[in-house]
């Protein structure tokens, strides 16, 4: 009798359609999510890491405190805002990808955020100094530091895409793990186990296995060429 690896390999060299669909969505909405996240939490990184606000302690403790939250409670916070007796029920978005993207967006905001005031703030003085000691000053001084730690801010990127694309509470209580429409790589993980049906579960759980393992080479590779 084979076992449940076995089948698993083969539904995935068979190339299943349902497993293959699950995985596109289960990856368009990470990279939804990450793009949306991004942009907000790039600039906001970049302001805060520059700013000498004292302030500024005081809000990396809140990011950092966001960032141990879990993902249940963004999902349950984002389901009363969408729901029908909710500030935006009238939309009609939970049970809709759009939902899943929203609250992966604010899952994953306070770790770029994080991730690149850290980086900002770890700039070498030595390098802001010779900047100053030039006469490069204001502006064109911080587009400069920017463009020294790129690869860094490509890293928290990449973070809160891995963060995301393995995330499962967000995902279940907003998208409703509708077949063919909102069902990501966990939530599918999630209820083929739960029904027995281990060797899909198993095949999700290579490919999520798979896309982990490559987020964190892309993380290696870059650390190690800016090295």
């Amino acid at each position: 009798m084979e076992s449940a690896f076995v089948r698993a390999v083969k539904l995935l060299i068979s190339l299943d359609h349902e497993i293959f669909q699950i995985v596109s969505v289960s990856v368009r909405l990470a990279l939804s999510s990450t793009l949306f996240a991004s942009l907000l939490s790039i600039p906001a990184g970049i302001l805060l890491g520059f700013s000498r606000s004292r302030a500024v302690h005081g809000i990396k403790v809140v990011l950092n405190s966001l960032m141990a939250i879990p993902t249940v409670v963004i999902g349950l916070f984002v389901y009363s805002m969408l729901s029908r007796s909710g500030v935006f029920g009238s939309m009609g978005l939970l049970f809709t990808r759009t939902a899943i993207i929203i609250g992966q967006t604010l899952l994953i905001f306070p770790i770029i955020t994080s991730m690149v005031l850290g980086v900002i703030k770890s700039v070498d003085p030595v390098l802001k100094e010779t900047l100053t000691s030039y006469g490069i000053t204001g502006t064109r001084k911080h587009l400069i530091i920017i463009r020294e730690v790129k690869t860094q801010i490509l890293l928290a990127i990449a973070a809160g895409f891995g963060r995301v694309v393995g995330e499962v509470g967000v995902s279940m209580m907003l998208g409703g793990n509708i077949r063919w429409y909102t069902r990501t790589i966990t939530t599918s993980i999630a209820l083929e186990t739960s029904k027995g049906n281990f060797e899909q579960g198993l095949a999700l759980g290579i490919i999520l296995l798979i896309i982990s393992l490559g987020i964190n080479l892309i993380l290696h590779v870059s650390v190690k060429d800016e090295a």
